[in-house]
């Protein structure tokens, strides 16, 4: 073809960027026969790829048109979304990355304050929880001489969210019992 040696050399000509997306590419030309090549053009092959997750899952019952309705009709964040909540049966929340430098002699600290945090809240939740929690709790002490509740409600509400339901019902009855 193009007198190259290997497949890992095609790649690397073809694809200089990203080998990733020769793999996508290759993900959605497996997974996507029904879909015809000009609608995946359409589509693109960022939302094309998030489709053969919900693909590869129904297998021969996956109906592509609605989804093609869907790619064609959501940005792109919100069609990532419908398709984790068609495959987890969960509403996820949008997110952002925050970028910010810290110095190497502060990351002990942070990675400290995280871990700790990762212990009294449970090791499943994320990192980006565990900061948040943080914050919370030092906006609460912070606002308790100005006694502006507000920051310390969001903490305590987003908390009480992640408890197990018989936790709810443990802290809804000392609460009761304290009022």
């Amino acid at each position: 073809m193009e007198s190259l040696k290997s497949f890992d050399e095609f790649l690397e000509k073809r694809f200089p960027e990203s080998r990733r997306k020769a793999y996508y590419l290759m993900a959605i030309h497996e997974n996507l026969t029904k879909i015809p090549k000009q609608q995946l053009r359409e589509i693109g092959w960022r939302k094309a790829a998030e489709m053969v997750k919900v693909a590869r899952r129904e297998g021969e019952r996956f109906d592509c048109a609605p989804w093609v309705h869907k790619a064609k009709e959501l940005p792109k964040e919100e069609f990532k979304r419908e398709v984790e909540r068609h495959l987890t049966g969960k509403e996820s929340e949008p997110w952002e990355l925050i970028y910010f430098k810290v110095y190497k002699s502060q990351l002990p600290v942070i990675e400290q304050a995280l871990e700790t945090a990762g212990l009294m809240l449970g090791s499943d939740k994320s990192r980006g929880y565990m900061l948040e929690m943080i914050c919370a709790d030092f906006l609460a002490g912070a606002n308790l001489e100005t006694a502006d509740c507000d920051a310390l409600t969001i903490s305590l509400d987003r908390l009480f969210e992640f408890l197990p339901q018989h936790k709810k019902q443990e802290f809804l009855d000392k609460t009761r019992r304290a009022l």
